[in-house]
């Protein structure tokens, strides 16, 4: 997104603990890692998602004159601090996974190292920013993997929890395979395919529904999608063969016919023989109304015959398992691996790098979690996409991003394309990140 966040968007315990940095003079280098600790019981994987986001907030992170003016008036944070933070500016190195990667717990998706002061700062708005495009796009892969070559419209820009939601859905569900989205400022910002119908209060505020029909053909002439389950489902397919007929002396075609509500499989069938009988076999059913994948492929077990889909709701919400457990945990500090040892929450220390591997036939066989300059075999996953503050190449295309989706979910084994759990993929701990482990422990008895 093109506007820059200001750094207040964050926890107050952040800030606390940066004037305690900046106090004491902790400046060392700091690395924290951020990663998803296990998986919902509803996700086989993850896409990662939201990147190109995250080193945009870096890139442009700064106090305005106001974030100082504000934070010095509250009380809590003495004069030098406020002259630390007008000058604070992230200098620090990224890597990361490339967006588009599919990941599995305790593998990290993004390490940061920087200054102490600035590696802690930044964590709120990393989480926010991976935690919610990297839910979405998940969600919306297995969809993708439902119906596959189905036009998949992401209609969720009202039921989003705000603004921002909204347009990162859109991204993210794009990237995760999606056709496109009917949130219009998504097409400006990220260059996401627009789709667009009509509304049922556009049908109502007619007095003749098959008028209204052709009111919009002849202002949307190249978009010419009609809603017909307002009244009469099947009286209005009718209308619509009819119309078609007067429309094409104009040149005008239409493209497809949606249904929002009902038996959305008998009804596609029944409207379906009624469009091809009047001659237009060419015109697409779309269908909206309460979608997930669960639903998608009840659809095509039963041989629905419709095309395309609008999927509000319970993918921009990811309804079945709406939040990921994750963190963004310190891994090192000033030239020492550590780690937390807290039940439940341990962590593994140190700079990491995943390996993953291949069987015969091109599928995902396992990964190895290692320390970062171990040798290693397979394929290194974590990438350097930032130096002492500059990103290192030019931001991908989305595109390009949707494209390694597609190619990564073409290497996932059956198991776990299937909607349902599947036993948990294989991320193997290399003895040499066990070891390091194991000397952070010792180290820490010690002291």
């Amino acid at each position: 997104m093109n506007h820059q966040v200001s750094p207040l968007l964050t926890d107050l315990y952040q800030l606390t603990m940066l004037q305690g940095y900046d106090r004491h003079h902790m400046t060392d280098t700091a690395v924290f890692e951020f990663f998803v600790r296990k998986l919902p019981s509803t996700r086989n994987f993850l896409v990662a998602a939201g990147l190109e986001q995250v080193i945009a907030y870096l890139e442009n992170l700064r106090f305005g004159r106001r974030d100082l003016e504000w934070l010095a008036a509250t009380g809590r944070f003495d004069d030098d601090f406020i002259t630390y933070l007008e000058k604070l500016r992230f200098n620090g190195d990224v890597f990361a996974v490339p967006e588009g990667s599919i990941v599995f717990p305790d593998e990290p998706i993004l390490r940061i190292a920087a200054p102490i002061g600035q590696a802690q700062l930044v964590e709120t708005r990393v989480i926010n920013l991976l935690h919610f495009q990297t839910l979405i796009a998940s969600k919306a892969s297995r969809m993708v993997l439902a119906a596959p070559e189905k036009i998949l419209v992401d209609f969720g820009l009202r039921r989003a929890h705000g603004a921002e939601a909204g347009l990162l859905a859109a991204r993210a569900s794009y990237l995760a395979g999606f056709t496109g989205t009917s949130t219009v400022q998504a097409g400006q910002l990220f260059d996401v395919p627009l789709y667009g119908t009509m509304a049922h209060s556009f049908i109502q505020a007619h007095d003749r529904e098959i008028e209204a029909f052709e009111h919009f053909a002849t202002a949307q002439p190249d978009n010419v999608v009609l809603l017909i389950d307002t009244y009469d489902t099947e009286a209005a397919a009718g209308k619509v063969v009819e119309l078609a007929r007067k429309l094409r002396k104009n040149n005008i075609t239409v493209q497809a016919v949606r249904l929002d509500s009902g038996d959305l499989i008998d009804l596609s069938r029944k409207v379906r023989r009624i469009l091809d009988n009047g001659g237009l076999k060419d015109v697409r059913i779309f269908s909206s109304g309460n979608l997930d994948e669960y639903v998608l492929a009840h659809f095509s077990e039963n041989k629905a015959p419709i095309d395309g889909f609008g999927i509000g709701t319970r993918m921009i919400t990811a309804a079945d398992a709406p939040y990921l457990d994750c963190a963004y945990k310190l891994v090192e500090y000033a030239g020492w691996p550590r780690r937390k040892r807290s039940a439940g929450k341990a962590t593994w220390p140190g700079r990491k790098q995943i390996y993953r591997h291949f069987d015969d036939s091109g599928c995902m066989a396992h990964d190895i979690l290692t320390v970062e300059d171990a040798p290693g075999t397979g394929k290194p996953l974590i990438k350097p996409v930032m130096r002492s503050g500059r990103r290192l190449q030019p931001p991908p295309a989305l595109k390009e991003c949707r494209e390694r989706v597609k190619k990564s979910m073409a290497t996932l084994p059956p198991s776990l394309r299937q909607l349902q759990q599947a036993p948990a993929y294989e991320v193997r701990i290399s003895k040499a990140l066990r070891k390091c482990t194991a000397e952070v422990d010792a180290r820490q008895a010690r002291d």
